[in-house]
């Protein structure tokens, strides 16, 4: 399992995800779930993934080679003229490699299944960001639908739901992440720290701040403990619930 999230905003996009992989309780890992891609002043891409770690990786692979190798670089996330094809040939990569493990082929249910989000801006359109699922179809971030979590998502979600603004600094869009990444790894095991971030700025074509944050940030563990007591002083300045005869059953 794993936590993903990909933010849609006014002033570029922000992606965070963890990095823990584990086959069960005695077999845990730590493998990068984030991969980013830029031609200074003509593109600039990121990709987060979750499923199956073999796929992932297989389908990060193929995508590398198609941009470096003199004869696979057709089809290439490099020569794609929109973002839009960029997340079909991510698609159609994903399917593949699915398709070519799985004994039927693309199924919802196949233990090869992964989902993967990819953002980005190709120079003379915005910023775009996609879903991308198992059967290599996809959706697209809009003003309605303007983040996407991939992973263990309902630990996380209620704060982004709650508090998101797309036009909110990218210093606060971090911060949102994470308490919602906070929440997620106190309530599941299979998610967890080292975290890496990526900012990308509008019309910006290169990649902005990135980092990846450890269990030892200071400002992780003041927002950790900090959220914590913020969350047991707003419940305690809520008024007490009465069990008297007045209430109407």
């Amino acid at each position: 399992m794993t936590y993903c999230v990909g933010l849609r905003m006014a002033r570029g996009m922000v992606f965070m995800s963890d990095t823990r992989t584990n086959a069960g309780v005695d077999n845990i890992s730590t493998f990068r779930k984030m991969v980013s891609w830029e031609q200074p002043g003509e593109r600039v891409i990121t990709l987060m993934t979750a499923g199956n770690l073999a796929t992932t990786q297989a389908v990060i692979s193929l995508l590398d080679e198609r941009m470096k190798a003199p004869g696979e670089r057709t089809p290439s996330v490099f020569e794609a003229p929109s973002m839009f094809q960029v997340a079909r040939m991510v698609g159609a990569t994903l399917r593949e490699v699915i398709q070519s493990n799985a004994d039927t082929g693309a199924r919802a249910d196949s233990t090869f299944n992964a989902t993967i989000l990819v953002g980005g801006q190709i120079k003379g359109s915005p910023p775009r960001l996609f879903m991308i699922y198992p059967e290599g179809n996809f959706i697209e971030a809009s003003e309605d639908t303007p983040f996407f979590q991939i992973g263990e998502t309902k630990y996380g979600r209620p704060i982004l739901v709650r508090a998101f603004d797309p036009e909110m600094s990218f210093e606060d869009a971090i911060k949102l992440l994470l308490v919602s990444f906070d929440s997620t790894i106190k309530a599941n095991l299979s998610v967890d720290l080292p975290l890496d971030v990526q900012v990308i700025e509008t019309d910006a074509l290169e990649l902005g701040y990135a980092a990846r944050i450890t269990r030892e940030d200071s400002y992780f563990q003041t927002i950790s403990s900090g959220w914590g007591e913020a969350l047991k002083m707003a419940f305690d300045s809520l008024p007490n619930y009465r069990m008297d005869d007045s209430r109407e059953t």
